[in-house]
C-alpha cells in the first residue's frame, strides 16, 4: 500500500475526519489514505458481519455527455454499453489498441449520460486516453468537486434505510443506480462495491461528504474501514485489482475476465485489440490468472515467483495474503494455461523457500450480492 512518499500528496474531503477518528494514513494513488483505524484484521470481519464504510474518493468519476455516447465507448471497451438500460450498471475494460488492459471501470447509464467510475492511480491518464479516443461531439467531465463513500456488508441495507434518503436507495438491486435525495443533498447511490458482500456507493458533494460519513458511522452497523481491510475483502472475493492483477501487458482472457467480453462485441469484433483479445478467446491464452489455497500459515506476496520442477520461473504472483475468513493464505496469480485447472499443485518461491500451493476455485469466499430473483 505505501508505494509513494507524502511529498505533493493530495488530499481527500475526509482526510481531516479520517485522522480525527484516529486512522493511520498512507500515501496511495497520489492521495494521502486511511489504511486501517482499530487494525485490518477486525476491519475485515467487521464489513463481512456488519457494514463497513470505506472512503473511495481517490477514483475517478467521470461523465461522459452527448448523443451517441455509449457507441463511441464501445471502441475502446469490450462491453455491450449501447444496450445498456437506463439505471443500469455494467463493469468493463479500457483497451489499447493491442488489446492490453488501460483500468478496469464500471459504466451506468443514468439516462441522461454514461457516469464512469476509473481506478485512482490511473485516472488522469484515463482521462487523456478517453479524450484522444473519443470524437469531439462528446463532453467528458471530471467530478472533481465529489466524495465517494462505499458501504459495504451484510448490514448495509438495513444501515442505510435508517437514513431518510429519498427515494429508497434499498430498492435498487446489485449493478442498479439513480439519483437521490438526503436532507436536500443530492446522491448519486449505486448497489455495487468491490468486497463480495451487499453493498452501496455513494457520489456526495465534497462539500457534504464530511455530514454524511458522520451521520452513516454513527448507525452502531457502520464502522469506518481502511484500505488494508479493502484490500484482504477483494482478494477473498476474487477481484482483481488494477495495477498488480492487470496491467497493459495483460488482455481480457489472460486475466480471467472474459464474462467482460459481451457475445454481442465478440461477433462484431469491433472494439480496441479486438483480432488480439479474441484470438485468445475463450481458451487460447498462454497464461491465466488463477487463485491459490497457499499451504502453511505463511502468506506469499505479490512478485513472488511460480516455478517448475527445475526451479525455472513459470509465473507470478500478483496478489496474496491471510484470509481473516477462511484463517489460511491465499493468493492470486498468473500460470500457464494447462496448470490453471482447479487442484493443480503449484510450486511458489518465495524468499529462496519453496511453498507449496494448490490452485483454487475463486471467489475464495462467495459473493453475497442483492440480485433480483428470476422468475
Amino acid at each position: 500500500m505505501m508505494s509513494e512518499t507524502t511529498d505533493n500528496l493530495q488530499q481527500l474531503p475526509l482526510g481531516d475526519w479520517h485522522r480525527g477518528l484516529g486512522a493511520r494514513m498512507v500515501p496511495f494513488a497520489g492521495y494521502e489514505m486511511p489504511v486501517q483505524y482499530e487494525g485490518v484484521m477486525a476491519e475485515h470481519i467487521w464489513t463481512r458481519t456488519e457494514a463497513g464504510l470505506f472512503d473511495v474518493s481517490h477514483m475517478g468519476q467521470l461523465q461522459l455527455i452527448g448523443e451517441g455516447a455509449a457507441d463511441a465507448l464501445e471502441r475502446i471497451t469490450p462491453g455491450n454499453l449501447s444496450a445498456l438500460a437506463p439505471s443500469k450498471i455494467r463493469y468493463t475494460l479500457l483497451l489499447a489498441e493491442d488489446g492490453g488492459i488501460l483500468d478496469d471501470l464500471m459504466v451506468t447509464n443514468t439516462g441522461h449520460h454514461l457516469y464512469l467510475v476509473v481506478n485512482g492511480a490511473t485516472k488522469h491518464d484515463d482521462i487523456a486516453y478517453l479524450q484522444a479516443q473519443l470524437p469531439d461531439n462528446l463532453m467528458l467531465n471530471h467530478l472533481e468537486d465529489a466524495a465517494l463513500l462505499a458501504l459495504q456488508g451484510p448490514k448495509a441495507a438495513a444501515a442505510l434505510a435508517k437514513l431518510d434518503i429519498q427515494p429508497l436507495p434499498t430498492d435498487l438491486y446489485f449493478m442498479e443506480a439513480g439519483s437521490f435525495q438526503w436532507n436536500g443533498i443530492p446522491l448519486g447511490i449505486s448497489r455495487s462495491g468491490y468486497t463480495g458482500e451487499d453493498g452501496f456507493e455513494i457520489s456526495v458533494p465534497a462539500e457534504h461528504a464530511v455530514t454524511l460519513a458522520t451521520a452513516l458511522t454513527a448507525l452502531e452497523e457502520v464502522r469506518p474501514i481502511g484500505l488494508g481491510a479493502r484490500d484482504s475483502l477483494r482478494l477473498e472475493a476474487g477481484l482483481p485489482l488494477y495495477g498488480h492483477d492487470m496491467n497493459p501487458d495483460i488482455l481480457p482472457v489472460e486475466a480471467n475476465l472474459s464474462f467482460a467480453l459481451s457475445k454481442a462485441r465478440r461477433e462484431e469484433g469491433n472494439f480496441a485489440g479486438a483480432k488480439q483479445v479474441l484470438a485468445q478467446y475463450p481458451d487460447k491464452a498462454a497464461q491465466k490468472r488463477i487463485g491459490l489455497f497457499v499451504d502453511g500459515r505463511q502468506p506469499i506476496r505479490e512478485g513472488a515467483a511460480a516455478v517448475d520442477a527445475a526451479g525455472t520461473t513459470i509465473g507470478t504472483v500478483t496478489s496474496g495474503g491471510f484470509s481473516p475468513t477462511l484463517q489460511r493464505p491465499i493468493a492470486m496469480a498468473y500460470v500457464p494455461m494447462e496448470l490453471s485447472e482447479t487442484g493443480t499443485a503449484i510450486t511458489i518461491e518465495q524468499r529462496g523457500k519453496k511453498i507449496a500451493c494448490t490452485v483454487a476455485d475463486m471467489p475464495f469466499v462467495s459473493h453475497h450480492y442483492h440480485r433480483k430473483t428470476k422468475p
